[in-house]
């Protein structure tokens, strides 16, 4: 294939690990959840961790909570896309990206956090104990 960097009169590629984030509208009973401030936390920490990121108007979607007997669970969702730089997808940005994640699935009260990183869906169904509660048992 041609450089296409180069034909559109772009500079170097700039990412080319995608990761995706489901922001859901609503929590695992289907109560909804301060979406607006999600996607905004969402786009703080890829802005952070990964130089940018877009968030996509909802779209329908439809989650089986097997652990409540496969009730469906209908919601408009976010996406947040970034395209990070191998470079900046380092075992520190996805420890923080982890946090992020398990405090959005705890606070958000979510049965599984949805992200896709490069092509491959990781479901998280089981969150990390928040930090000061951490601290507390200590």
């Amino acid at each position: 294939m041609a450089n296409v960097g180069a034909m559109l009169g772009a500079g170097p590629t700039a990412g080319t690990v995608q990761i995706t984030l489901f922001i859901p509208s609503v929590d695992r009973v289907s109560k909804p959840i301060d979406q607006p401030f999600w996607r905004d936390e969402a786009l703080r920490a890829f802005g952070t961790l990964f130089r940018g990121a877009t968030a996509f108007p909802p779209g329908r979607g439809v989650w089986r909570d097997d652990a409540a007997n496969g009730a469906l669970v209908f919601d408009d969702t976010v996406l947040v896309t970034t395209y990070a730089a191998e470079a900046d997808v380092t075992d520190e940005a996805l420890a923080a990206l982890r946090r992020f994640l398990h405090r959005l699935g705890r606070e958000a009260r979510q049965g599984e956090i949805g992200v896709i990183v490069d092509g491959a869906y990781h479901g998280i169904t089981e969150y990390d104990a928040d930090e000061e509660e951490k601290a507390k048992a200590k």
